[in-house]
């Protein structure tokens, strides 16, 4: 059995790693649409496809495309950092230019028998008749006007929405064989209690039919006073507004406002428009910006920082002018909306028209019998789930009259309510399984993905601006309702396509090559785990791992994911008799033997008390014999000879790395041994491995000679400025063992400094290195992976020539075709110049270890 915490760290990964969780693009859509998938395909040149998923989620595209308010853009990460994808415009060239009515999908489920009434033939109630048909009941659409489209074809300009985009998009209906029924207004025409004795179920979505103005003030009722949705909806039916006059002027900042405001234009009487709003200036007002830009481009007069005071009528009872006074602020100390006015700072407007666009509200004459009630929070009072009314079980509620204010969070409601009602038909339990942040809900709860997931180097390459539709000519445009922005080309859609991240989180997959061998996520792989116990999982998964901790690095989590192999190895030695399982660590174990024994080892105490003692690991003794002798000599020189001693003996870290922790203790136990004999104060180490084992358990100060050479004693004196008449630059490749002790990275280059020598630094330096593959000891069961990683590093490369400061990684980048030298080398070596690369892994071994032996022995 795992230990506990190990236990429960992976517990941890499995309910917390976001691998598995879709981008924000898609969760921010109530309807959850996947943006990223239908934006690939369009990249790809598979529009067609990109039709197919769009179709999976949304039955107009079309429309979408031209009106909604793109919550999915909202979610977008590049957003976060540049613009946005205009995701809504890449759906409407697809659905504009591919989407062909013969071939929608009008499959349906098998006949139930069951007869469902939907009021209101919006974009929630219509959305409620594509679920509940597909389901094979039977749908009834009641629609109080003559047209289908509710406020889409009456709240929403011509010159943004053709109606010939809702009229083709909602004949779907019919296709699925909806019966519509226009001209019936509930209510009046039919009870609500007639239709529930009718019907087994009711979807009440009416929306939001009746317009607001400002009863406050005084003179309200003269002629020419209009609420944003009479006067949109005269609009809509006539292309005029025959009360309108020449000057007319609207009041809110918001999209409905600029919708008036711009329509206002296209009137045939109307020679000015004007806006007025609270809001202090352009960037503050709710309406998108887009929108704003079109009112500006084609005229409109803005009055910013401004309230409505009085309204004055002429002789014959119409508007006149009005008078405005100063906005001072919009909110309290609170954030509540409570504007304050400076009512001495007035102007004078000569309008004959006012439209006032502040909100609108539920016509409650659809329930005579007001058996449904309302609260002060809600139009109507039902579950905030399943959309279900909680004074009858027989209706339902969807879109603007329940709790939606844009249409594809309607539709997103008209779903669930579709959803909701197939179930209380069949019985079922009308909640199990089910989660508002699933189905539309809040969009603060389905964001699941947090705002890390750039790519790596996408700010490098060259910015490219969001693409935006053609417009045609304000001259072609303001004095009539023709479509004003055009659809992208073919070139436009690619190029913006292109923009897009593809966000994921999977940033531990994407730098880890040995997870992604293995599983799809750490979620995936933890959860496996935890299931099937780790006992009856692949040895070599843990064993894979190079313990460098970059998976670490790049979740935004903080995942501790090396550690749960760490301790796996641990068992699966203990059930091994204290063994690795894996017949490649033989030989591995059997070099630990030697490297530990006294054929090989030495303690080298110095002449009077030992103050520092150098421990030069076991690779660069068996590489670079002359270089450990010399750096011996180096600190005995400034050091004094008498303070200044040497132990060489492996530490067994290896052993350790592989899970062998009882053997481990014993070879450690025998250098610690001489450490303790020698009763120095500090121990100085040439390895970054050596370094955080003596850190870890010897009990006394460690440093590295790097960091004593920069703190204490400086490079040796003959070596200064060695390097200024080379040839070469050098990268530097840091050790993953030492990553986090930044001392060793501006140590290193500091040497390099003082030696004269050039270098460029390479990607995935110091902190954020990567494994030059050694790690984990890898290269003794996985040789194909190993050389992945060796290669993946290598490439990191800009020059030909690299230094390190591990004996094992020196050997991995030659491995990798690099020049590679030790930093010894450097130090103690003459001019390095281009001619003198070379191969040097062949002169590596005991037999080496033997003469630095003899050579230490000198100083005894």
């Amino acid at each position: 059995m795992l230990k506990k915490d190990i236990m429960e760290n992976m517990q941890h990964i499995v309910d917390n790693c976001m691998g598995d969780s879709t981008a924000a693009c898609k969760t921010a859509c109530p309807m959850n649409t996947d943006a990223k998938e239908y934006i690939r395909l369009i990249r790809e040149g598979k529009e067609l496809e990109s039709l197919k998923v769009i179709r999976e989620k949304l039955f107009i595209p079309r429309a979408l495309g031209r009106i909604c308010a793109h919550p999915c853009e909202s979610g977008c990460r590049r957003g976060e950092e540049d613009s946005s994808i205009a995701i809504a415009s890449l759906k409407r060239y697809v659905a504009d230019n591919f989407d062909n009515p013969n071939n929608w999908d009008l499959t349906k489920e098998a006949s139930t028998g069951k007869n469902i009434v939907v009021i209101g033939a919006g974009p929630a109630g219509a959305q409620a008749c594509v679920t509940l048909a597909r389901k094979g009941h039977s749908v009834t659409l009641l629609e109080k006007e003559e047209y289908v489209g509710g406020m889409m074809r009456f709240g929403i300009p011509e010159y943004r929405l053709p109606r010939e985009v809702i009229d083709s998009e909602f004949s779907l209906l019919e296709k699925l064989g909806v019966t519509i029924k226009y001209g019936v207004n509930v209510g009046k025409d039919i009870t609500l209690d007639k239709l529930k004795e009718k019907y087994d179920a009711v979807i009440i979505a009416i929306g939001k039919q009746q317009g607001r103005v400002d009863m406050s003030l005084k003179n309200i009722d003269a002629k020419g006073v209009f609420s944003a949705v009479e006067f949109l909806k005269e609009i809509s039916l006539t292309r005029d507004c025959k009360e309108a006059g020449k000057n007319i002027i609207t009041i809110g900042g918001g999209d409905v406002a600029m919708d008036c405001a711009r329509s206002a234009l296209r009137v045939k009487s109307v020679e000015k428009s004007y806006l007025i709003a609270l809001e202090k200036d352009l960037k503050t007002l709710t309406a998108s910006k887009h929108e704003v830009e079109g009112a500006l481009d084609e005229g409109v007069n803005f009055i910013l920082s401004s309230g409505i005071k009085r309204i004055e009528k002429d002789e014959n009872g119409r508007v006149h002018r009005i008078f405005t006074k100063k906005c001072l602020s919009m909110f309290d100390d609170c954030g509540n909306f409570s504007p304050m006015f400076d009512e001495n700072q007035e102007e004078i407007i000569d309008v004959d028209t006012m439209v006032f666009a502040i909100g609108q509200g539920v016509d409650y004459t659809i329930d005579s019998s007001k058996v449904l009630k309302k609260d002060k929070d809600r139009f109507f009072v039902f579950d905030e789930l399943t959309l279900q009314s909680k004074y009858d079980e027989k209706v339902f509620f969807a879109g603007d009259c329940a709790s939606a204010f844009i249409v594809v969070k309607a539709m997103a409601e008209g779903q669930r309510a579709g959803v909701s009602v197939d179930r209380y038909l069949n019985n079922l339990d009308l909640k199990e399984g089910r989660a508002l942040e699933n189905e539309g809900g809040k969009a603060e709860s389905r964001l699941h993905l947090p705002t890390e997931y750039l790519p790596e180097g996408w700010d490098i390459a060259e910015k490219v601006n969001r693409n935006k539709g053609q417009e045609i000519d304000v001259e072609d445009r303001s004095k009539n309702f023709r479509e004003v922005e055009k659809a992208f080309t073919k070139e436009e859609a690619l190029n913006e396509s292109n923009r897009c991240l593809q966000c994921e989180c999977k940033l531990c997959m994407k730098e880890c090559l040995m997870l992604p061998k293995f599983t799809s996520c750490p979620k995936e792989l933890f959860k496996e785990y935890l299931e099937n116990g780790y006992e009856n999982m692949d040895k070599e998964i843990a064993y894979s791992c190079n313990e460098c901790t970059q998976c670490t690095i790049k979740c935004p989590n903080d995942f501790k994911i090396k550690e749960n192999f760490i301790e796996m190895r641990k068992e699966y030695v203990k059930a091994n008799d204290g063994l690795s399982p894996f017949a490649g660590h033989d030989a591995l174990d059997d070099g630990q033997e030697l490297e530990c024994s006294k054929k090989y080892s030495l303690s080298v105490p110095g002449k009077k008390k030992t103050k520092y003692v150098l421990i030069p690991g076991c690779t660069v003794p068996a590489s670079l014999p002359g270089a450990v002798e010399d750096t011996l000599k180096h600190m005995k020189e400034v050091l004094g000879d008498e303070n200044v001693g040497a132990i060489l003996q492996c530490c067994a870290r290896p052993t350790e790395i592989i899970g062998e922790t009882d053997l481990f203790e014993e070879r450690y136990s025998r250098v610690q041994k001489e450490i303790n004999d020698m009763g120095a104060d500090v121990i100085v180490t040439l390895c970054p491995s050596c370094f955080k084992t003596y850190e870890k358990y010897s009990g006394i100060k460690v440093i590295s000679y790097w960091d004593l050479m920069r703190e204490e004693i400086g490079i040796p004196k003959s070596q200064k400025g060695v390097g200024e008449t080379s040839d070469v630059i050098f990268n530097i490749h840091d050790s993953c063992p030492t990553r986090d002790v930044p001392s060793h990275h501006e140590s290193v280059r500091w040497v390099l400094k003082e030696l004269g020598y050039k270098v460029e630094e390479m990607a995935n330096i110091r902190e954020n290195t990567r494994c030059c593959g050694v790690g984990g000891m890898l290269g003794c069961i996985n040789a194909g992976l190993y050389k992945e990683i060796v290669d993946r590093r290598v490439n990191d490369a800009t020059q030909d020539h690299i230094i390190s400061y591990c004996g094992s990684c020196r050997g991995s980048m030659e491995l990798g075709g690099l020049d590679s030298l030790h930093i010894l080398q450097l130090i103690f070596g003459k001019t390095y110049m281009k001619k003198d690369a070379c191969k040097r892994s062949e002169d590596y071994g005991f037999h080496n270890r033997l003469d630095t032996k003899k050579r230490l022995k000198k100083y005894l």
